[in-house]
């Protein structure tokens, strides 16, 4: 892809062609990426809008409504009074099934896997609660404000064993993880930058579950990295991280990864216009997402299927998808199972994603994710049964069932022997629910729906 594609072509802004049109299926690609899925009520008003005010309209959906807030905040509490840190992985789950605003949400995972904390080693609710609320204020906003604040926020000095940072011995884990994998990228910067930068947060410490700059233990003499020499703070330290040359480099790479394509890795001649519109824009997240979600790549052949599901795009963009309710904390168990727990991520790293996805155990156990969907009592569509919701979206016979589900699931064509084998399932006479479950339930397990 890297070699032979053009930057300008790219990234300029996509028009509708016979080879690309702008139709259902294109605006049920523009929702997975940019959200986790859309009913089609919502993706004919999205044709209807068109391809560029589509996705404009998922950038400014950041206002969720009053009683959804109140709804959702309570929710939270009722979460964390349990102490369960899993009650609040329940709760994420619930939001992102119902929120209006998908694309501030999607955001928002995609920031807790780049600022991968857990759970595991947190162990507070509030704590992860408080991080989660953060990544969601600044998801689409200031990425150097968000590096700031994830730098003094207290489950992320929990994680990386930087509660009490001291002068005398400067922990080096947060200034390593800030340059490798939150900014900069390995190679470049040195093991002396990481040593001095560290010195540059000592001091920085959690007391009462809250970030405290103790001045007695910050180092106050003066420190030499990334081309920089000065008495520097921890927030200075931030800044000049974050006005290196391959800062925007960097996030360029993780906002083309996960919302294009998983491989290949993008070049820099590919990134440089998006770098350049970061850095244009002060590090400001959402014009760059605006570009890359109207371009003509993301609407060709070089981004559809291109990406793996991950374990909640699955389940949460085969609900969406359906206007499908079922219950959250099952499914956060489900979700956990599958290797995407969230808010626990299973290293700093976050989740790998991409191919390592799919293997046969996590293919069986995706398959049973969608069975239980399908079986559980608490699952609905619509507020209906499976039959009568697609029945109510003009979608009886096998052959309008199918179609239904390329158009509103399917990143890629459904074979022709598939549907043949699936045709069969429906079947007719007794038993019809158990029938449709289980075609619906063979399309859902197809190679081509592990796709988005």
């Amino acid at each position: 892809m890297n070699q032979t594609i053009d930057p300008e072509w790219a990234w300029s802004e996509y028009q509708p062609t016979a080879e690309t049109p702008w139709n259902l299926r294109a605006a049920a690609h523009l929702y997975r990426r940019a959200g986790f899925g859309a009913n089609r009520e919502e993706l004919t008003a999205a044709v209807e809008a068109g391809a560029i005010a589509a996705a404009e309209n998922l950038l400014n959906a950041t206002a969720e409504p009053e009683d959804y807030q109140n709804e959702v905040a309570d929710l939270a509490h009722a979460s964390m009074a349990s102490g369960n840190v899993q009650q609040l992985s329940a709760w994420w789950a619930y939001r992102m099934l119902s929120t209006p605003a998908q694309l501030l949400e999607k955001a928002t995972l995609l920031w807790h896997g780049h600022f991968a904390t857990s759970a595991q080693k947190v162990e507070d609710a509030e704590l992860m609660f408080d991080q989660n609320n953060l990544l969601r204020k600044y998801a689409l906003g200031d990425f150097a404000q968000l590096l700031l604040e994830i730098s003094r926020d207290p489950a992320m000095l929990i994680y990386l064993d930087s509660v009490t940072n001291r002068k005398a011995h400067p922990n080096e884990n947060y200034a390593r993880e800030i340059m490798e994998l939150f900014c900069l990228g390995e190679g470049n910067y040195t093991e002396n930058d990481i040593r001095e930068l560290a010195r540059c947060f000592t001091g920085w410490e959690v007391k009462n579950r809250k970030f405290r700059f103790n001045r007695y233990q910050h180092d106050t003499k003066s420190k030499s990295f990334l081309g920089r020499t000065g008495n520097f703070g921890g927030e200075e330290g931030v800044q000049i991280v974050v006005d290196q040359d391959a800062a925007p480099q960097f996030i360029a790479m993780k906002l083309v990864l996960f919302l294009v394509m998983d491989e290949p890795s993008p070049s820099a001649e590919l990134l440089a216009p998006l770098a350049s519109e970061l850095r244009e824009n002060q590090m400001l997240i959402a014009p760059t997402v605006r570009r890359i979600l109207t371009s003509n790549v993301f609407y060709s052949s070089r981004a559809k299927g291109r990406k793996v599901r991950s374990p909640v795009e699955l389940a949460i963009g085969f609900l969406r998808s359906l206007e499908g309710s079922t219950n959250s904390y099952e499914l956060a168990e489900k979700l956990q199972t599958l290797g995407q727990g969230l808010l626990y991520p299973p290293s700093v790293k976050g989740w790998d994603g991409g191919r390592t996805w799919v293997n046969s155990s996590t293919l069986l156990g995706r398959s049973n994710l969608i069975r239980g969907l399908l079986d559980h009592e608490k699952t609905r569509f619509g507020r209906l049964t499976l039959g009568d919701y697609l029945a109510k979206q003009g979608a009886e016979s096998a052959d309008e069932i199918i179609e239904w589900f390329q158009t509103s699931l399917f990143a890629v064509e459904i074979p022709a022997a598939a549907r043949d084998r699936i045709r069969m399932l429906f079947g007719n006479g007794d038993n019809r629910t158990e029938k449709l479950k289980d075609a619906v339930h063979a399309l859902c397990t197809l190679p081509e729906f592990q796709l988005c």
